[in-house]
């Protein structure tokens, strides 16, 4: 598992490599949750995901996506907000061979 970094922004964009894929991430605060875009090599894998707490975000691997991704709360189980992200909310990546 590989922490990603995040800060405390209502929008940011990563680009990062995770498993040899090129990705861009981008997280969005609404007003109930936060969003997430992921692109691999260019190509949107998915849009407009909420981020919930434990909540794997990729899930199918038709998507084509090698891993996946996950928010946890290092202070409860709440789903994460926009002031704590990279402090109170961490972003995993879980590589594939990990997933069960």
């Amino acid at each position: 598992m590989r922490t990603i970094p995040i800060e405390p922004q209502k929008s940011q964009s990563i680009s990062i490599s995770l498993a040899g894929q090129q990705c861009t991430i981008r997280l969005v605060q609404r007003v109930m949750f936060i969003y997430m875009d992921l692109e691999v090599d260019g190509f949107p894998v998915m849009q407009g995901i909420p981020c919930l707490y434990g909540n794997k975000m990729v899930r199918y691997k038709y998507l084509g996506f090698l891993g996946d991704l996950v928010f946890i709360d290092n202070s409860g189980q709440k789903d994460p907000e926009w002031s704590g992200l990279g402090n109170r909310f961490s972003l995993y990546y879980i590589e594939e061979g990990d997933l069960v």
